[in-house]
């Protein structure tokens, strides 16, 4: 399923759509400088795929923690907790999915490389099973992936860069897809921006960011003059998941704001000189000055990390919605894994992945909880891949019953053939297995069916011409002679 992101229009008004599953897959760079407008792209980009994917932002200057309360963000303030307990918090929340802003607000440089090192590290590092896709967005990236040491300790550069390296170049495979945005591309390592595959470049003043900035959007360097050009909030846009040639994009409009704005013009004020050198000079009061008003809230209190890893366990609390019947979930269920497996696009991606797309199907569905985890998910998954979407149904199960002794991927190829025998139909070949069982190794199959044998659940015969047939000796079913090939 196609998840488009609205970030704006380009020059004629039309919409300019990032294409959401394509950008985990290929990660973005985010260029401009000062008053840009990267902040507020960065926030369109959350905002509108907000309930769509887990987000996870890196925040140095503290203004996206205001996603909070509309976005149900969690707010992690670095400045109240140990390196272990944000390596547990950054472990807690692959685990239970939890969106989250890190705010480093008040730590200097080196505690903030620190402090990310250590949690993308820790998120990097997650099992197997917490694999989720999230979209790990980092601002300011040229503070975490420096091109050099600069005044920070050596050890927490090299930390921090290596987890900015390992973000970008081998978090696709763990579900990480990096989004990072930077003032100058001149400070930003090389191998941490080679990786980014789509790009949004705004407006830039350097010769050596030009040209750079050039090189990656594939155009001349007489060409980049025109990113000089570019007003706030305009950026051009290239890559597979937003357009195959350069585009420029003015960014829409955001629901949330910074906390911290640009400054505004305000008159001066107009008392006479004396007076306002009297009121610098005077003696300080005894008593303690009042406090100035804030635009915003104190800071909150010290949430202890247990609480806070409760916090995001808990699941979000949404609407109730209407009382349905077994059969109607059921029904459900069984409709969204026939659009899924029906869906070409579906055939290569891991159970994990799909994962999240049969959540979002189900909600669209109107079911906020089908009850089904990733295991049992996986298993009901390649049942559906068979052609089997309802497991529950009497007519299969002796057959799932069978299958319940095989690992989850196995399950699949091994119903496929029982259908095939209980309908007397041909006996699948080892392409239609393959896909099945979600690869494209034809001796992997081979060895599979012999692994499945071994456990006494089928009996393979092959005639003199060649052509197979597979008995479930323990349900009576055959399939009809043909071809394996």
């Amino acid at each position: 399923m196609t998840i488009a992101v609205d970030m704006g229009a380009d020059t004629s008004g039309a919409p300019v759509l990032i294409d959401l599953e394509e950008l985990l897959a290929t990660r973005l760079l985010v260029q401009g400088n000062s008053g840009s407008g990267k902040s507020h792209l960065l926030r369109r980009l959350l905002e509108r795929s907000a309930g769509q994917v887990q987000q996870v932002v890196i925040d140095p200057e503290g203004d996206f923690v205001t996603l909070g309360p509309t976005y149900g963000h969690v707010v992690v303030e670095a400045t109240d907790y140990s390196e272990r307990e944000i390596a547990r918090i950054a472990g807690r929340l692959r685990e239970h999915r939890a969106s989250v802003v890190l705010s480093l607000e008040g730590l200097e440089a080196e505690g903030q490389m620190r402090c990310a090192a250590t949690f993308l590290s820790a998120m990097f590092d997650a099992p197997r099973e917490h694999w989720y896709p999230a979209l790990v967005v980092v601002d300011e990236a040229q503070l975490f992936a420096p091109t050099t040491g600069g005044e920070v300790a050596e050890d927490v550069r090299r930390a921090s860069l290596a987890a900015m390296t390992n973000l970008m170049c081998r978090g696709r495979k763990r579900g990480l897809a990096g989004v990072i945005a930077t003032q100058r591309l001149a400070k930003l390592a090389k191998n941490v921006a080679a990786e980014a595959s789509n790009f949004l470049m705004g407006r830039t003043f350097l010769d050596i960011d030009m040209a750079r900035a050039a090189d990656l959007l594939g155009m001349e360097r007489r060409q980049a003059e025109a990113i000089r050009d570019l007003p706030r909030g305009t950026f051009l846009a290239l890559g597979p998941a937003v357009c195959r040639r350069p585009q420029t994009v003015k960014i829409g409009a955001v629901e949330t704001s910074a906390r911290s704005g640009s400054p505004k013009l305000t008159p001066l004020p107009s008392a006479p000189a004396a007076d306002l050198k009297e009121l610098i000079f005077a003696e300080p009061e005894p008593e303690a000055a009042p406090q100035l008003p804030m635009a915003f809230e104190a800071r909150p209190r010290r949430v202890p990390a247990e609480e806070l890893i409760s916090e995001m366990a808990r699941p979000a609390s949404l609407p109730p919605e209407p009382e349905r019947s077994d059969e109607e979930v059921t029904t459900i269920i069984a409709d969204v894994l026939r659009a899924i497996v029906e869906d070409p696009e579906s055939a290569g991606r891991p159970a994990s992945v799909l994962f999240q797309d049969f959540q979002v199907r189900c909600r669209m569905q109107g079911l906020s909880r089908s009850g089904v985890e990733l295991g049992d998910f996986t298993r009901r998954l390649s049942s559906a891949r068979a052609g089997i979407f309802d497991t529950t149904d009497p007519e299969w199960a002796e057959a799932v019953a069978l299958a319940g002794a095989l690992p989850d991927e196995m399950v699949g190829p091994f119903l496929l053939v029982a259908k095939a025998a209980k309908e007397g139909a041909p006996c699948p070949s080892d392409a239609a297995l393959a896909e099945t069982y979600g690869t494209s190794s034809l001796g992997r199959v081979r060895r599979l069916m012999g692994y499945i044998e071994s456990r006494e659940l089928i009996v393979t015969r092959t005639d003199l011409s060649g052509k197979r047939s597979i008995t479930i000796a323990r349900l009576g079913w055959t399939t009809a002679a043909a071809e394996a090939a």
